[in-house]
């Protein structure tokens, strides 16, 4: 266990969070280690058609996923020219909208989502079109440009906020993207960082990696792998991707990964303690922190659609302004697709989970026609699952 303890210290920088924490990794309070990265070899468990050197790569089959990989995060906003700033000028992804929503959709959207009377919207997408990962399209974000501001679910972009955390964007050469996210006037937590991270056997790899502070409070992970496999789709004509994953920062990690794990049926595919850098490192947290870190994923998926989860051990993080929900500004919503919705509302009946909305037919206007339902999370933060309506 120490072993395998020593070669996490550097193999949780792959996920693109707190890569350049440079933490030291202490006794764990949790397990669910995969493999062993001070191993002479590579794990035999790792699943066929992927890399057998990486610690992401998933030892379950996907026939066996009930939740499939993340697919939309929901950002709710009024500030519509800087979100295009960030997104699309900086991270190169393409905007599309304001959809028509037909009036009975909108009304199904306000059901599902909880959202108040006096609160409308109008809907745009960021995507990256004719890209994909693990054989599935790649994240997209939802976006709600509302008519009115509402509260911002984080007061800052101080690290230690609780919530929706950031998105991932995996890209060729984060070197040139900080340049170039910088020169549109955004900052950052720390400086970009350049460094090396081993391999499961043992063989070292560069990263690269800064955490930028985006619109409403949000934190944008620029991520480079080299030579290993990136953390989501990456455009075949540009070094640019993502968003790969997203993370939030929580303070009963116990309690949610219950929900993920036993209502949505992903699985945890890294799991540890860490005592943080400090001011020097990528989360800028205060010298000494001590914080849990997991990571979930859909069964049988390797990097992309994956989640990463923070909680605090021994400092305490911050309260939002607001639930970390829609319509209050900021990350907002995560989207599921589900092979089999009955049993997720099953398996949420069971574990007695906030449900808030039943299952129902809705002609999305990012997903198309789909079934689809709503949860709470024991951290406020709202959950949206659905599946393809057959024809």
């Amino acid at each position: 266990m120490k072993n395998i303890i020593k070669g996490l210290v550097a193999s949780v920088a792959l996920v693109g969070l707190v890569a350049c924490e440079k933490e030291q990794a202490v006794e764990p309070e949790v397990s669910g280690f995969v493999g062993d990265p001070n191993a002479s070899k590579p794990a035999a468990e790792v699943a066929e058609g992927f890399h057998k050197l990486d610690s992401m790569s998933p030892q379950s089959d996907k026939s066996d996923a009930l939740a499939l990989p993340l697919q939309t995060v929901t950002l709710s906003t009024t500030d519509l020219e800087g979100t295009k700033r960030f997104y699309v000028d900086g991270m190169g992804m393409t905007l599309t909208g304001p959809f028509e929503v037909s009036e009975e959709t909108k009304s199904q959207q306000r059901s599902l989502w909880a959202v108040p009377e006096d609160v409308s919207w109008q809907e745009y997408s960021l995507t990256r079109p004719n890209s994909n990962v693990n054989g599935r399209p790649a994240m997209s974000i939802r976006v709600l440009l509302l008519n009115k501001e509402t509260p911002h679910v984080h007061a800052s972009w101080d690290s230690r906020s609780y919530g929706g955390f950031s998105m991932g964007f995996p890209n060729m050469d984060n070197t040139q993207l900080d340049a170039k996210i910088r020169e549109l006037g955004f900052g950052a937590r720390n400086a970009h960082e350049i460094y090396e991270v081993p391999r499961l056997d043992g063989s070292m790899y560069e990263i690269q990696e800064t955490i930028f502070d985006a619109p409403d409070f949000v934190h944008a992970v620029g991520i480079t792998r080299v030579d290993m496999p990136a953390l989501g789709a990456i455009e075949a004509d540009s070094y640019l991707g993502g968003p790969g994953y997203s993370a939030q920062v929580v303070d009963n990690s116990e309690e949610l990964f219950v929900f993920y794990t036993d209502v949505l049926g992903l699985e945890i595919r890294r799991d540890s303690l860490f005592k943080s850098a400090g001011q020097d490192g990528a989360m800028a947290l205060p010298n000494g922190s001590e914080f849990r870190f997991a990571i979930l994923a859909a069964k049988g998926y390797g990097p992309g659609g994956h989640m990463l989860f923070v909680d605090f051990k021994n400092i305490e993080g911050i309260e939002g302004n607001a639930p970390p929900r829609v319509p209050n500004r900021g990350i907002g919503m995560w989207s599921f697709p589900v092979t089999n919705l009955d049993q997720v509302m099953e398996n949420a009946g069971q574990f007695g989970t906030t449900i808030v909305h039943e299952p129902t037919v809705i002609n999305d206007p990012l997903h198309g026609e789909i079934r689809a339902a709503t949860f709470l999370t024991g951290n406020d933060f709202l959950i949206e699952v659905f599946e393809e309506v057959s024809n």
